[in-house]
C-alpha cells in the first residue's frame, strides 16, 4: 500500500517526504474555476475542502487499494478567498493589499482509502510583513510565488515576509501532516507503515543496537 498525491505541488510532495513518505504523484486536472462557480455562496472551508474532494475522486478509482489525498488551499483575505496570481503584475497587486494585514490560509485535504473518505479543512493565521515595494516587486520578479495559493511561500524566499502564523506550518506549506494522520488513524491504518524503510543489512542494525546501549 502506497500514498498516492493527487497534485503536482513539489512543496506538498517535498512535506512527505520530509516526514519519510515517498509519494506517488499523480495530478489530478479539475475546472476549478466551474467548480467554485457551482458552489454558489458555499463558506470559504466548504470550497477549498470541495476542490480537495474534486482533485482526489478523480484519482482514486485507479488506485483501489492505496492511500490517495487531494489538496487545496486558498488565502481567505479581507473575507475574499485569493487563489494563485499567476503573474508578476497579480503577485505585486496582491501584495500591495497584504501587505501588513492578518489573513486565513485555508487547506482543504481528502484522504480516500477504498470506499472510506476523510475530508477535513485545516486553517492557519498568517500575519503578513510590511514590506517594501521593492522587495515586493523583487520577490514576485523571482517567480516563487506565482503558483502559491496568497502569493507566498513559508518554507523558502517568501519566509522573509511573514511575521507571524498561528497553526500548523506544514497547512500553510500545501499538506498538513496532522489531518493526514487523523485521516489515516481513522481508517484503522497506522503512519509508519507508510515510511520509507533504510535498506540496512542485519548485521549492521545489530552492530547499531550494540553501541546505543
Amino acid at each position: 500500500m502506497q500514498i498516492i498525491l493527487a497534485s503536482q505541488s513539489p512543496s506538498r510532495a517535498s512535506i512527505l517526504r520530509g516526514a519519510g513518505v515517498e509519494p506517488i504523484l499523480r495530478p489530478a486536472h479539475v475546472d476549478e474555476a466551474a467548480l467554485i462557480e457551482s458552489l454558489g455562496d458555499a463558506a470559504p472551508a466548504e470550497i477549498v475542502s470541495q476542490l480537495a474532494v474534486a482533485k482526489a475522486q478523480k484519482i482514486a478509482p485507479d488506485f483501489p487499494n492505496d492511500v490517495v489525498i487531494g489538496g487545496d488551499s486558498m488565502l481567505l483575505l479581507d473575507g475574499a478567498l485569493q487563489g494563485k496570481p499567476h503573474t508578476v503584475e497579480a503577485t505585486i497587486d496582491r501584495w500591495e493589499q497584504q501587505a501588513g494585514k492578518t489573513a486565513e490560509l485555508l487547506t482543504g485535504h481528502c484522504v480516500i482509502w477504498g470506499d472510506q473518505v476523510h475530508v477535513e479543512t485545516s486553517r492557519t493565521t498568517v500575519r503578513f510583513a510590511q514590506a517594501t515595494m521593492a522587495d515586493i516587486r523583487a520577490y514576485a520578479n523571482t517567480g516563487e510565488p506565482l503558483a502559491c495559493a496568497g502569493a507566498f511561500t513559508l518554507e523558502a524566499i517568501g519566509g522573509w515576509f511573514i511575521d507571524r502564523i498561528e497553526g500548523d506550518p506544514s497547512s500553510v506549506i500545501g499538506l498538513s501532516l496532522p489531518v493526514v494522520r487523523r485521516g489515516l488513524y481513522s481508517f484503522g491504518l497506522s503512519v509508519s507503515q507508510f515510511w520509507e524503510k533504510p535498506d540496512v543489512p542485519a548485521e549492521e542494525n545489530t552492530a547499531a543496537a550494540l553501541t546505543v546501549r
